[in-house]
């Protein structure tokens, strides 16, 4: 018999990263419906406005223990006061007006303990080509369902507690086997057309093998052993391997690197202080100023009346990474345009680019006169905030990264960004794939689509 209390039993837990475009939108359409108590967003750390639109449409806000989707459902889950829980990604305005009742009624109907939505649009390659021939080979009873890898479902909260959610791409297809394991009735429903952002190129080769773990790690009590099956597991992973290289070899691509401590093994400023003697000056500086506009401007003043050909020297006597120029060179025959952002001195950074083989080098613009050094700083206009900014830091590398892609007519989606520092973490988390390089902070190492752990640039040559 149909449950006629429908108040107050739903919560609703939405997952997001730099949604500030949907978010507002998706939060309005949820608390219109009167299945609806408790609508949780939870941020994977954005870096933009994100929080304050989910705010003003009335959600509550928590931040995620740790970046991942997975994460952020886990704990979504953990603060929900409600015995049924309706996921929903934060990136989709076009939901229908009843796409919360679609999801949440075979429940309170009591027809079902997990939902799995499906939609009006071409189902993706990581579907077609990894999840669907995989289940098809190891879980039959659940290529019924025509979107396995949606993330938007809905299910009793005590079902979801047994399960393990995956912190990565592979959480949506985990969570549907998760369930089939522990008998949960399961349906699809349709909820109509959606406008969903496509995965860009460069992650589906991730996406595809997180995916191909979560099936794999959940074949329990059936047999691996034969040639044949895993003859056929390996034939599907590698059509997808190669499905990708084949649509990235024809995009404008290009690869971003930052320069101290990532091109060049050592920090200019810091070989600038030892040779000129003002390591205690830069130490003071870097402890007692905070804000990111003076502390370049004090910094500059240390090197004024040095000489142009002095600072060089400097730079010479830094190595470069052992195959730089090797790995640059492969990338440019592979179609990528190659530039170094860097929050050193254009002088230095134009000079690596020189040496290196980049094509164009972004940095503060050092001032010299007679070409020796005045210690004035102009910090370029790509650098600071402006409308179309997409992190809230008033002077953020992020910016010029956005003024690259659009002066070169290159998507987000089809840009590598290289860098070591907490100065790299929003350009690394914008770009189509983000790159910690040989990082020691866990901020920007967790943010990373990938993470190189040697000082060498070969492993991007994997992912180019």
């Amino acid at each position: 018999m149909r449950n006629q209390n429908w108040q107050s039993m739903v919560s609703v837990v939405i997952p997001v990263l730099n949604e500030e475009q949907a978010i507002g939108k998706v939060v309005e359409l949820v608390k219109h419906s009167k299945l609806v108590d408790e609508v949780i967003v939870v941020d994977d750390k954005s870096i933009d406005n994100t929080i304050r639109e989910a705010k003003l449409a009335g959600a509550k806000v928590i931040t995620s223990t740790k970046i991942g989707k997975g994460a952020s459902m886990r704990d979504g889950l953990l603060v929900s006061k409600n015995d049924i829980l309706l996921y929903l990604d934060g990136d989709v305005e076009n939901y229908s007006p009843d796409a919360v009742e679609k999801m949440a009624l075979p429940i309170l109907d009591d027809r079902a303990d997990f939902v799995k939505s499906s939609f009006s649009r071409e189902a993706g390659r990581v579907t077609e080509l990894v999840a669907k021939p995989l289940l098809s080979l190891l879980f039959p009873e659940l290529v019924k369902f025509s979107q396995p890898l949606s993330g938007m479902i809905a299910g009793r909260k005590m079902f979801f507690q047994k399960l393990q959610f995956e912190e990565d791409y592979g959480v949506d297809i985990g969570i549907l086997i998760d369930m089939h394991h522990l008998g949960a009735r399961i349906v699809e429903v349709d909820i109509g057309a959606i406008e969903h952002k496509m995965k860009p190129w460069h992650q589906l080769g991730r996406m595809s093998r997180e995916v191909s773990k979560a099936i794999l790690r959940r074949v329990t009590g059936q047999s691996l052993t034969t040639l044949d099956t895993l003859g056929t597991i390996s034939i599907i992973t590698d059509q997808m391997e190669y499905a990708i290289r084949e649509t990235v070899a024809g995009l404008k691509k290009m690869a971003l690197f930052d320069m101290d401590n990532t091109i060049l093994m050592g920090r200019f400023i810091e070989k600038a202080s030892q040779r000129f003697g003002f390591e205690k000056g830069l130490a003071d500086i870097r402890a007692n100023t905070k804000e990111t506009f003076l502390a370049t401007k004090q910094i500059a003043k240390l090197l004024k009346s040095k000489d142009i050909s002095a600072l060089l020297s400097i730079a010479e006597e830094i190595s470069l990474v052992p195959d730089a120029i090797e790995v640059i060179q492969e990338l440019k025959k592979r179609g990528y345009i190659i530039g170094i952002i860097s929050d050193s001195y254009d002088c230095i950074a134009n000079h690596i680019k020189n040496k290196v083989g980049a094509d164009f080098a972004l940095a503060n613009e050092l001032e010299f006169s007679q070409s020796i050094a005045t210690g004035e700083v102009k910090i370029p206009s790509f650098y600071t905030k402006s409308d179309g900014s997409r992190c809230v830091h008033p002077i953020c590398k992020s910016n010029a990264l956005l003024q690259v892609s659009e002066q070169y007519g290159i998507h987000l989606s089809n840009i590598i960004y290289v860098g070591d520092s907490e100065y790299d973490i929003c350009p690394v988390r914008m770009a189509g794939i983000g790159v910690a390089f040989c990082s020691n902070n866990d901020f920007l190492n967790f943010a990373a689509d990938e993470r190189i752990k040697v000082r060498s640039f070969k492993p991007i040559l994997d992912f180019a």
